[in-house]
């Protein structure tokens, strides 16, 4: 089943000022937004609320190091369906969605059905996980793993004009 997307909410500069704060550290406390962006405390309270409920804040979440959670295996994975139906599509993302193992995933253009970023604890692991989600699914054609010697940069934050 797709993700919904919520209605577009119009974002004014005090809303952008407001994400591109909370952004680089969700714990900011809000009488700090406040005076950075030159509004009352209630009023960036109201527009964080407001912003969470609407889905512009879809999450407040810590991002792991994963080799400091003996997680040291990432690998971009691209993966082909047999066919781009939209039933066969549909119980993809729902699978993929849903394994643990899949950090991030994308239905792309251009040759490919999905992009997606896995990690794992060790190789053996990630076996387990291809197997799991691509070699023995009747859905995937095929599967090629590009595995990650360095992460070089990661994170979330999104460059808010």
């Amino acid at each position: 089943m797709p993700i919904p997307t919520p209605p577009a909410r119009s974002l004014d500069p005090f809303d952008r000022a407001i994400l591109r704060i909370i952004q680089r550290d969700n714990r900011t406390p809000q009488r700090a937004i406040a005076e950075a962006v030159n509004l009352s405390t209630a009023a960036v309270q109201r527009r964080i609320a407001a912003m969470e409920r609407q889905g512009v804040i879809a999450a407040n979440a810590a991002i792991v190091d994963p080799d400091a959670v003996g997680l040291g295996v990432t690998s971009i994975v691209e993966v082909n369906l047999v066919d781009e139906k939209a039933a066969t599509v549909d119980r993809a993302k729902t699978l993929f969605r849903n394994d643990p193992d899949v950090q991030q995933c994308y239905y792309v253009t251009g040759g490919r059905s999905f992009i997606m970023i896995i990690v794992a604890p060790d190789m053996r692991s990630y076996e387990a996980t291809t197997r799991r989600l691509f070699a023995e699914n009747e859905a995937v054609a095929s599967y090629h793993s590009y595995l990650a010697l360095s992460r070089v940069k990661a994170g979330m934050e999104l460059v808010i004009p």
